[in-house]
C-alpha cells in the first residue's frame, strides 16, 4: 500500500472516531439549509435543519459556525451550509433573544466539525436550488 494510501486511510480513521466521540457527546449530524420561507419581521423561520438521527426537521433554527475548527472554517460555508450541502455534526441549543423589543427563545445549531458532503436525500427539506 501506498504511503499516500495509508495516509489517507488514517485520516477516514480519524474522522470516524471524532464523529463517534461526537455523537457520544450527545452531538448529532445535520444538514442545515435555507427552506425558501421569508418573512419581513424577524425572527423569521427561513432556515431549518435535518437531524440525521431521528430524521426531525428543526424549523426556524440558525447556525453557529464559531466552534468549528479552522480546517473546517476554510471551506466557504456559507454557500455550502445555505445549500444544504454539508452534514455538520452539532447539538441544538436554545437561546433567547431579543426582537422588536420582545424576547424569543429560538433554536440554533452549535456546529463543532463538518462530517461530509450530504445526499441530495437528505436535502429534501431545503429549497429548490
Amino acid at each position: 500500500m501506498s504511503s499516500a494510501a495509508v495516509r489517507f486511510l488514517a485520516l477516514i480513521i480519524s474522522v470516524g472516531a471524532l464523529t463517534t466521540q461526537a455523537l457520544a457527546d450527545g452531538q448529532h449530524s445535520y444538514v442545515f439549509c435555507d427552506n425558501g420561507l421569508r418573512c419581513v419581521v424577524a425572527p423569521c423561520p427561513s432556515n431549518s435543519a435535518l437531524d440525521l438521527a431521528t430524521g426531525k426537521i428543526v424549523k426556524g433554527v440558525s447556525i453557529d459556525v464559531d466552534g468549528l475548527p479552522q480546517q473546517d472554517k476554510a471551506l466557504n460555508l456559507s454557500d455550502k451550509l445555505y445549500a444544504g450541502k454539508l452534514v455538520v455534526v452539532g447539538s441544538i441549543e436554545n437561546r433567547t433573544e431579543t426582537h422588536h423589543g420582545q424576547q424569543y427563545t429560538l433554536p440554533w445549531l452549535v456546529a463543532t466539525g463538518v462530517e461530509r458532503a450530504s445526499k441530495d436525500s437528505e436535502r429534501g427539506h431545503c429549497s429548490a436550488r
